[in-house]
Protein backbone atom coordinates (compact mmCIF):
# COMPACT_ATOMS: atom_id res chain seq x y z
CA UNK A 1 0.00 0.00 0.00
CA UNK A 2 1.46 3.32 -0.67
CA UNK A 3 1.46 5.43 2.05
CA UNK A 4 -0.03 8.71 0.46
CA UNK A 5 -3.07 7.45 -0.29
CA UNK A 6 -6.16 9.81 -2.33
CA UNK A 7 -9.74 9.65 -1.33
CA UNK A 8 -12.46 9.75 -3.59
CA UNK A 9 -15.10 11.41 -1.45
CA UNK A 10 -15.93 14.04 -3.48
CA UNK A 11 -19.60 14.11 -4.08
CA UNK A 12 -20.36 16.33 -7.35
CA UNK A 13 -18.92 13.89 -10.01
CA UNK A 14 -17.08 16.46 -12.20
CA UNK A 15 -15.18 17.65 -9.75
CA UNK A 16 -14.70 13.97 -8.63
CA UNK A 17 -13.34 13.25 -12.26
CA UNK A 18 -11.09 16.22 -12.42
CA UNK A 19 -9.87 15.83 -8.75
CA UNK A 20 -8.68 12.10 -9.03
CA UNK A 21 -7.10 12.42 -12.96
CA UNK A 22 -5.48 15.67 -11.16
CA UNK A 23 -3.90 13.10 -8.57
CA UNK A 24 -3.22 10.52 -11.02
CA UNK A 25 -1.52 13.06 -12.77
CA UNK A 26 0.35 14.28 -10.01
CA UNK A 27 1.80 10.99 -8.96
CA UNK A 28 -0.92 9.39 -6.50
CA UNK A 29 -1.03 5.93 -7.01
CA UNK A 30 -3.83 4.65 -3.87
CA UNK A 31 -6.81 5.62 -4.70
CA UNK A 32 -9.98 4.83 -1.85
CA UNK A 33 -13.27 4.26 -2.97
CA UNK A 34 -16.03 2.86 -1.10
CA UNK A 35 -20.06 1.60 -1.90
CA UNK A 36 -21.29 4.74 0.06
CA UNK A 37 -19.60 7.37 -1.46
CA UNK A 38 -22.00 6.50 -4.33
CA UNK A 39 -19.40 7.45 -6.91
CA UNK A 40 -17.14 4.39 -7.76
CA UNK A 41 -18.68 4.27 -11.58
CA UNK A 42 -16.81 8.35 -11.73
CA UNK A 43 -13.79 6.69 -9.80
CA UNK A 44 -13.45 4.11 -12.62
CA UNK A 45 -14.24 6.42 -15.68
CA UNK A 46 -10.92 8.49 -14.61
CA UNK A 47 -8.68 5.14 -14.08
CA UNK A 48 -9.98 4.17 -17.39
CA UNK A 49 -9.13 7.65 -19.32
CA UNK A 50 -5.46 7.37 -17.74
CA UNK A 51 -5.36 3.62 -18.71
CA UNK A 52 -6.06 4.62 -22.24
CA UNK A 53 -4.04 7.25 -22.53
CA UNK A 54 -1.35 4.96 -21.76
CA UNK A 55 -0.35 6.74 -18.82
CA UNK A 56 -1.09 4.30 -16.27
CA UNK A 57 -1.49 0.55 -16.43
CA UNK A 58 -4.48 -1.59 -13.75
CA UNK A 59 -1.11 -2.87 -11.61
CA UNK A 60 1.09 0.39 -11.25
CA UNK A 61 -2.29 1.24 -8.77
CA UNK A 62 -3.67 0.60 -5.17
CA UNK A 63 -7.35 0.50 -5.15
CA UNK A 64 -9.48 0.07 -2.08
CA UNK A 65 -13.09 -0.31 -1.91
CA UNK A 66 -15.30 -0.70 1.26
CA UNK A 67 -18.24 -3.20 2.65
CA UNK A 68 -21.13 -0.91 3.67
CA UNK A 69 -23.21 -1.51 6.64
CA UNK A 70 -26.52 -3.18 4.95
CA UNK A 71 -24.44 -5.73 3.60
CA UNK A 72 -23.24 -7.27 6.79
CA UNK A 73 -24.51 -10.55 6.47
CA UNK A 74 -22.24 -13.01 4.73
CA UNK A 75 -23.90 -14.10 2.08
CA UNK A 76 -24.35 -10.40 1.29
CA UNK A 77 -20.46 -9.56 0.87
CA UNK A 78 -19.61 -11.31 -1.91
CA UNK A 79 -22.50 -10.06 -3.96
CA UNK A 80 -21.23 -6.24 -2.53
CA UNK A 81 -17.47 -6.97 -3.43
CA UNK A 82 -18.66 -7.87 -7.06
CA UNK A 83 -20.89 -4.85 -7.38
CA UNK A 84 -18.40 -2.40 -6.42
CA UNK A 85 -15.72 -4.12 -9.42
CA UNK A 86 -18.54 -3.63 -11.82
CA UNK A 87 -19.01 0.25 -11.20
CA UNK A 88 -15.30 0.89 -11.15
CA UNK A 89 -14.47 -1.18 -13.95
CA UNK A 90 -12.43 -4.00 -12.40
CA UNK A 91 -11.58 -7.09 -11.83
CA UNK A 92 -10.17 -6.76 -8.76
CA UNK A 93 -9.50 -4.59 -5.73
CA UNK A 94 -5.95 -4.46 -3.55
CA UNK A 95 -7.62 -3.99 -0.32
CA UNK A 96 -11.73 -4.16 0.85
CA UNK A 97 -12.47 -3.13 3.82
CA UNK A 98 -15.59 -3.80 6.36
CA UNK A 99 -16.54 0.48 6.17
CA UNK A 100 -17.51 0.42 9.77
CA UNK A 101 -17.93 -2.70 12.56
CA UNK A 102 -21.89 -1.64 12.89
CA UNK A 103 -24.10 -3.95 11.23
CA UNK A 104 -27.49 -2.42 9.71
CA UNK A 105 -30.41 -4.74 8.03
CA UNK A 106 -29.96 -6.46 4.84
CA UNK A 107 -31.98 -4.09 2.43
CA UNK A 108 -31.05 -2.10 -0.16
CA UNK A 109 -31.45 1.37 2.59
CA UNK A 110 -28.28 2.53 3.31
CA UNK A 111 -29.14 4.72 6.05
CA UNK A 112 -31.94 2.97 7.99
CA UNK A 113 -33.71 4.93 10.73
CA UNK A 114 -36.33 4.05 13.45
CA UNK A 115 -39.33 6.58 14.50
CA UNK A 116 -36.88 8.72 16.36
CA UNK A 117 -34.26 9.45 13.94
CA UNK A 118 -31.88 6.77 15.28
CA UNK A 119 -29.76 4.29 12.97
CA UNK A 120 -31.60 0.74 13.33
CA UNK A 121 -28.95 -2.22 13.44
CA UNK A 122 -29.19 -5.77 12.68
CA UNK A 123 -28.71 -8.22 15.71
CA UNK A 124 -28.46 -10.96 13.55
CA UNK A 125 -24.85 -10.67 12.75
CA UNK A 126 -21.96 -10.52 14.46
CA UNK A 127 -18.49 -8.66 13.15
CA UNK A 128 -16.77 -11.62 13.34
CA UNK A 129 -19.15 -13.62 11.18
CA UNK A 130 -18.71 -10.71 8.68
CA UNK A 131 -14.83 -11.16 8.64
CA UNK A 132 -14.13 -12.21 5.06
CA UNK A 133 -12.64 -9.03 4.39
CA UNK A 134 -8.77 -8.29 4.38
CA UNK A 135 -9.29 -4.34 6.48
CA UNK A 136 -11.24 -2.67 8.60
CA UNK A 137 -12.53 0.50 9.15
CA UNK A 138 -13.64 3.35 11.92
CA UNK A 139 -12.49 0.46 14.57
CA UNK A 140 -11.68 0.92 18.19
CA UNK A 141 -8.52 -1.07 19.89
CA UNK A 142 -10.60 -3.28 21.65
CA UNK A 143 -12.81 -4.53 18.31
CA UNK A 144 -9.79 -4.72 16.57
CA UNK A 145 -8.02 -6.78 19.30
CA UNK A 146 -11.38 -9.32 18.94
CA UNK A 147 -10.98 -9.69 15.59
CA UNK A 148 -7.41 -10.36 15.65
CA UNK A 149 -7.97 -13.27 18.21
CA UNK A 150 -10.08 -15.32 15.91
CA UNK A 151 -8.96 -13.93 12.57
CA UNK A 152 -7.56 -17.23 10.70
CA UNK A 153 -5.47 -14.23 8.42
CA UNK A 154 -5.22 -10.91 10.15
CA UNK A 155 -6.76 -7.52 9.05
CA UNK A 156 -4.30 -6.17 6.32
CA UNK A 157 -5.42 -2.39 7.20
CA UNK A 158 -7.30 -0.55 9.53
CA UNK A 159 -8.29 2.73 8.40
CA UNK A 160 -9.23 5.02 11.29
CA UNK A 161 -9.51 8.73 11.55
CA UNK A 162 -6.00 9.73 12.87
CA UNK A 163 -3.89 13.47 13.35
CA UNK A 164 -2.00 15.57 15.78
CA UNK A 165 -4.99 15.65 17.57
CA UNK A 166 -6.23 11.95 17.35
CA UNK A 167 -2.69 10.07 17.51
CA UNK A 168 -4.35 6.77 18.64
CA UNK A 169 -1.00 5.83 19.47
CA UNK A 170 -2.07 2.90 21.37
CA UNK A 171 -3.73 1.51 18.55
CA UNK A 172 -0.65 2.22 16.36
CA UNK A 173 1.34 0.07 18.12
CA UNK A 174 -0.79 -2.63 18.61
CA UNK A 175 -1.40 -2.66 14.48
CA UNK A 176 3.00 -2.47 14.20
CA UNK A 177 2.94 -5.27 16.45
CA UNK A 178 0.89 -7.41 14.65
CA UNK A 179 1.65 -6.41 10.98
CA UNK A 180 -1.27 -4.26 10.39
CA UNK A 181 -1.13 -0.93 8.17
CA UNK A 182 -3.24 1.57 9.86
CA UNK A 183 -4.18 4.17 7.78
CA UNK A 184 -4.86 7.91 8.97
CA UNK A 185 -7.73 9.63 7.07
CA UNK A 186 -8.60 13.23 7.85
CA UNK A 187 -5.13 14.09 8.53
CA UNK A 188 -5.71 17.50 8.62
CA UNK A 189 -9.08 17.25 10.31
CA UNK A 190 -11.18 17.39 7.35
CA UNK A 191 -10.67 21.70 7.25
CA UNK A 192 -12.94 21.35 10.62
CA UNK A 193 -12.61 23.55 13.83
CA UNK A 194 -10.51 23.83 15.56
CA UNK A 195 -8.35 24.07 12.77
CA UNK A 196 -4.78 21.36 12.77
CA UNK A 197 -3.40 23.96 10.45
CA UNK A 198 -3.18 27.12 12.36
CA UNK A 199 -1.93 24.95 15.83
CA UNK A 200 0.83 26.94 16.78
CA UNK A 201 3.18 24.17 16.99
CA UNK A 202 2.48 22.65 13.76
CA UNK A 203 2.92 26.43 12.24
CA UNK A 204 5.90 27.36 13.67
CA UNK A 205 7.65 23.86 12.68
CA UNK A 206 6.25 24.73 8.93
CA UNK A 207 7.78 28.29 8.84
CA UNK A 208 10.93 26.47 10.35
CA UNK A 209 11.19 23.55 7.59
CA UNK A 210 9.57 25.95 4.94
CA UNK A 211 6.81 24.09 4.05
CA UNK A 212 3.27 24.24 4.72
CA UNK A 213 1.40 23.73 7.74
CA UNK A 214 -0.36 20.88 5.64
CA UNK A 215 2.39 19.38 4.64
CA UNK A 216 4.01 19.38 8.13
CA UNK A 217 0.43 17.26 9.55
CA UNK A 218 1.44 15.11 6.50
CA UNK A 219 5.03 14.68 6.71
CA UNK A 220 4.19 13.70 10.61
CA UNK A 221 1.93 10.91 9.70
CA UNK A 222 4.17 9.26 7.36
CA UNK A 223 7.21 9.12 9.12
CA UNK A 224 5.16 8.20 12.35
CA UNK A 225 4.65 5.03 10.68
CA UNK A 226 0.99 5.34 9.04
CA UNK A 227 -0.46 5.63 5.74
CA UNK A 228 -2.93 8.65 4.98
CA UNK A 229 -5.53 9.93 2.78
CA UNK A 230 -5.89 13.06 1.81
CA UNK A 231 -9.32 14.98 -0.18
CA UNK A 232 -8.95 17.62 -2.66
CA UNK A 233 -10.79 19.36 -5.58
CA UNK A 234 -8.04 22.20 -5.94
CA UNK A 235 -5.27 21.35 -7.87
CA UNK A 236 -2.98 23.16 -5.65
CA UNK A 237 -3.69 21.45 -2.65
CA UNK A 238 -3.30 18.02 -4.69
CA UNK A 239 0.39 18.96 -5.32
CA UNK A 240 1.15 20.04 -2.26
CA UNK A 241 -0.47 17.05 -0.58
CA UNK A 242 1.92 14.91 -2.16
CA UNK A 243 4.94 17.03 -1.98
CA UNK A 244 6.05 15.92 1.58
CA UNK A 245 9.63 15.58 3.24
CA UNK A 246 10.67 14.22 6.40
CA UNK A 247 10.54 16.23 9.64
CA UNK A 248 13.98 16.75 12.00
CA UNK A 249 13.23 14.81 14.45
CA UNK A 250 12.90 17.50 17.28
CA UNK A 251 9.90 18.51 14.97
CA UNK A 252 8.36 15.14 15.11
CA UNK A 253 8.90 15.25 19.26
CA UNK A 254 7.70 18.92 19.68
CA UNK A 255 3.87 17.59 18.06
CA UNK A 256 4.11 14.77 19.92
CA UNK A 257 4.63 15.84 23.28
CA UNK A 258 3.42 19.90 22.95
CA UNK A 259 0.34 19.84 21.10
CA UNK A 260 -2.32 19.74 23.98
CA UNK A 261 -5.67 19.75 21.71
CA UNK A 262 -7.55 16.15 21.56
CA UNK A 263 -10.30 16.21 19.28
CA UNK A 264 -12.50 13.51 17.34
CA UNK A 265 -13.91 15.27 14.37
CA UNK A 266 -15.56 12.23 13.15
CA UNK A 267 -18.17 10.40 15.76
CA UNK A 268 -18.45 6.96 13.44
CA UNK A 269 -16.84 4.67 15.82
CA UNK A 270 -19.59 5.51 17.58
CA UNK A 271 -22.60 5.26 15.41
CA UNK A 272 -21.63 3.39 12.08
CA UNK A 273 -22.71 6.83 10.98
CA UNK A 274 -20.10 8.56 9.08
CA UNK A 275 -19.43 12.32 9.65
CA UNK A 276 -18.31 13.04 6.25
CA UNK A 277 -20.42 11.58 4.22
CA UNK A 278 -23.37 13.20 2.81
CA UNK A 279 -26.67 11.41 3.17
CA UNK A 280 -28.73 11.63 0.28
CA UNK A 281 -31.98 13.78 0.31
Amino acid sequence: MPVVGFGTLIPDPIAAKRAIKTALEVGFRHLDCAELYRNEDVVGNAMREAFDEGTLARQDLFVTAKLWNNNHRPERVGPALDASLGRLGLDYVDCYLIHTPFAFPPTDEQHPRDEQGRPVYDPGVTLEETWRAIGLSDIRLERLEQIVAIARIKPAAVQVESHPYLPEWELLRFCQHHGIVMQAFAPLGHGMEPRMTEDPVITAIARRVGKTPAQVALAWAAQRGTAFLTTSTSPLHIRENFDIASLPEDAMREIREDIGETVRFNAVVETGVPGFVPRPA
